[in-house]
């Protein structure tokens, strides 16, 4: 084969490329096929070529075998999939009665699924997809005769538990609940999940039932930990990845500073376009993954244009087509007729999409693991490139400075928090409805199910019964919930052209999120709100393309509730607990997408909204802001620093700087003393402001790398300016912050 520089081209010397290295290759550790398997198992696998089994596919065989839950956590095209599908499989080909649910975050991963299942042609294998697609006239087959049910949690939330009765032979004999791509259950969506999984759970075992779990996951810090606040049993965790990995170089790629005080940089789409023409025009198989649907469709017509002899050979990816469109593209790239695919995160999870040479990711993906999902996807068989297209985002830019930084950090770890009683209230109402709640209840659903179910029947919403808890109402509390929302009663966000609900938004948050005139992102696309109406709980809006965005300008006040946690760190006093936070929207600027330029201020007469979180805090000692102490550099200072921590805080916990908020103040009612906080932007919090507190040092360090090492003068959009600041960026003094967590690092 060609060495690795020819078949890249120039591109590891062009002038653009910030970061190069190379991960060896790894020999796969093989193992005999038990010979206890199933003989027409094994005779499937046979079929399919697979006449050994990595270790790690057996350890999570013996583990199942032996009763347990199992978490495997590996690699990308490590075998996962056959991991958990071989006790499966093995225990329905010797009792075809027992069930299995697998449960999926997406419709297009059951699909892949159900095809993969289809190929291993078992004759008491009966698979079938239960979802919002399945026709009513065959659901009742499927609850009847499939032993394979492919599904996903809201279905579950939905149209299984509170209809429980209809699926008792299903849940009599459920044996496996297999959940897939379990990193993705984290924050909110996972906070939900966890309560439904034991809600599932509850049912089983009223049915007589105890399935196992079986998990899959990317590489994350803490997959036992993950199982365990999902599940709320302990599951054995099997991530010694014995799979093969073909030699990657890794290439880090930054666009060239047009404008070092403003931080502005060439476009990353148009150098992503330039890198992945250059791929496919020397025959390389190329996945390019972008953030948003615009994205995709804009590389690829910049592709196109560069290469229009391979235009017939490209294609973009993404929700939005039909499951057809989408399942021709997933043929061709498998069947080696595409040779470069544009998508969006929508390919990233487990869809097989065949043989890549490279994977390149057009800016920084918000986590370490999603960028290494992204990365696993070329390289499978023989050498292969990933590459890193930085945007001018912080993070961004903090890698293409630190490249140790991404490529030498551990994953990061998952949060969720299911006791959240914002979270929780609605899975204690639901659960009321599927049964009577009582003290035997504790062992599954937790002691703080049961403390929320006395405070919800003090509110009338339950009633007591005979000693347990019952619900009060008339419709199915299952229906209110949205899986996605920390609140029931989340703002739909409705589509005027067409109706569609693209998505929902806390109450709480709507007035700084889709106020009238702001404009709304939703998959890359833009819309403008055009009405808001809080009693009806609905956000209208229309499809903007327009050239500005919208920032909105707010008040906001933070109050101390309750204090969790405090110690001396970093010499200074940091705490963690629970905080009030007020909020009120005063009006919002319009910038233009070119350059960030102040197009209009418009005002808002809006009322205050407040919402309970968690945050973390800490009050810097005066010699630390000695010569910084004077108005407005002391305000500039702990503001640029609330923004930095915050641009940082996704690097230890997996979320997106959207999901925290922070308020700087020089002197804070409660503490008499300049401080600064950084909370969890969900109502009720769910955990990651704690896992910043956890990791105080470490956060602290890397921030400071981030703001001493951006070229620019005063701040830039790449260290301390946030896209989402309710002073729209006043005062911010990067000097003065640098200082201070100098300061703080060398004490």
């Amino acid at each position: 084969m060609a060495t690795t520089a020819a078949l890249w081209g120039e591109l590891l010397t062009a002038e653009e490329v910030a970061y190069t290295t190379v991960v060896p290759p790894r020999e796969p550790r093989l193992t005999a096929i038990p010979s206890d398997l199933h003989p027409r198992l094994v005779e499937a696998l046979r079929a399919r070529g697979v006449d050994q089994l990595y270790e790690h596919q057996v350890e999570a065989l013996e583990a199942a075998r032996r009763g347990a839950n199992v978490i495997v956590s590996t690699g990308t095209a490590s075998g996962k999939t056959l991991a958990f599908n071989l006790p499966v499989l093995d225990a329905l080909a010797t009792d075809p009665k027992q069930r299995t649910l697998y449960l999926y975050p997406t419709k297009a991963l059951a699909q892949d699924q159900a095809r993969s299942l289809a190929e291993f042609k078992l004759p008491r294998l009966r698979s079938a997809i239960y979802d919002g697609d399945t026709p009513s006239e065959q659901r009742w087959q499927i609850r009847k005769w499939a032993n394979l049910i492919l599904t996903n949690p809201d279905m579950l939330n939905v149209g299984l538990l509170p209809h429980h009765d209809r699926w008792g032979d299903v849940l009599q004999n459920l044996r496996y609940v297999v959940v897939d791509e379990a990193h993705v259950y984290r924050g909110v969506f996972g906070s939900h999940v966890a309560n439904v999984l034991r809600r599932l759970r509850r049912a089983a075992a009223i049915y007589g039932a105890e399935p196992q779990f079986l998990l899959a996951s990317a590489t994350i810090a803490n997959p036992g930990q993950q199982a365990r606040a999902l599940l709320g049993v302990d599951a054995t965790v099997v991530d010694a990845d014995a799979a093969p990995q073909a030699e990657r170089t890794i290439l880090l790629w930054n666009p060239p500073l047009l404008d070092a005080e403003l931080g502005v940089r060439a476009s990353a789409l148009g150098d992503g376009s330039r890198i992945l023409a250059e791929l496919v025009s020397h025959g390389l198989r190329t996945i390019c993954f972008t953030k948003s649907r615009k994205a995709a469709e804009l590389v690829h017509r910049f592709t196109c244009e560069r290469v229009p002899e391979l235009a017939g050979r490209l294609s973009p990816y993404r929700a939005g087509y039909t499951p057809s469109q989408r399942r021709e593209i997933e043929r061709r790239l498998v069947e080696g007729e595409l040779l470069g695919v544009t998508a969006t995160d929508a390919l990233e999870l487990g869809i097989d999409v065949g043989t890549l040479d490279c994977a390149l990711t057009i800016g920084f993906p918000g986590t370490v693991a999603s960028l290494r999902q992204r990365w696993g996807r070329a390289g499978r068989q023989t050498a292969g490139l990933a590459v890193l297209v930085a945007s001018e985002d912080a993070l961004d830019q903090f890698f293409m400075r630190e490249p140790e930084a991404l490529l030498e950090r551990r994953v990061e770890a998952a949060i969720l928090d299911g006791t959240n009683p914002r979270v929780l209230d609605g899975h204690v109402r639901a659960a009321a409805f599927e049964a009577p709640l009582d003290d035997a209840d504790r062992e599954i659903l937790g002691d703080a199910a049961l403390e929320r179910a006395e405070v919800l029947a003090n509110a009338g919403d339950l009633r007591r019964s005979n000693g347990s808890y019952v619900w009060a109402g008339r419709d199915y509390p299952a229906a209110r919930l949205s899986l996605r929302s920390s609140t029931p009663d989340a703002v739909a966000i409705v589509d005027a052209t067409t109706g569609a609900i693209l998505g929902v938004v806390e109450q709480e948050r709507a007035h700084s999120t889709v106020h009238e005139g702001a404009i709304y992102l939703h998959l890359g696309e833009s819309y403008r709100v055009i009405a808001l109406d809080l009693e009806n709980r609905t956000a209208v809006v229309e499809p903007f393309s327009g050239d500005y965005y919208t920032q909105a300008k707010k008040e906001t006040m933070t109050a101390i509730e309750a204090v969790e946690l405090s110690g001396r760190r970093l010499g200074l006093e940091a705490s963690f607990g629970q905080v009030s936070v007020t909020e009120q929207v005063v009006g919002y600027q319009k910038r233009s997408i070119r350059d960030g330029e102040q197009i209009d201020l418009v005002t808002l007469d809006l009322p205050p909204t407040t919402f309970e979180t968690e945050a973390v805090w800490y009050l810097p000692e005066p010699e630390m802001l000695e010569g910084l102490e004077r108005e407005p550099r002391l305000l500039g200072t702990l503001h640029a620093a609330e923004h930095a921590m915050i641009a940082v805080l996704p690097l230890w916990a997996m979320c997106d700087r959207w999901d925290i908020g922070g308020l700087s103040t020089n002197i804070h009612f409660q503490t008499g003393r300049p401080t600064i906080f950084v909370y969890d932007g969900h109502p009720g919090g769910i955990g990651l402001t704690r896992r910043g507190y956890d990791a105080f040092e470490g956060w602290a360090g890397d921030t400071e790398k981030l703001v001493g090492a951006c070229p620019c003068e005063r701040g830039c959009p790449s260290c301390i300016q946030s896209p989402k600041c309710g002073n729209l960026n006043e005062p911010l003094d990067k000097a003065g912050a640098l200082t201070l967590l100098r300061r703080m690092l060398a004490a």
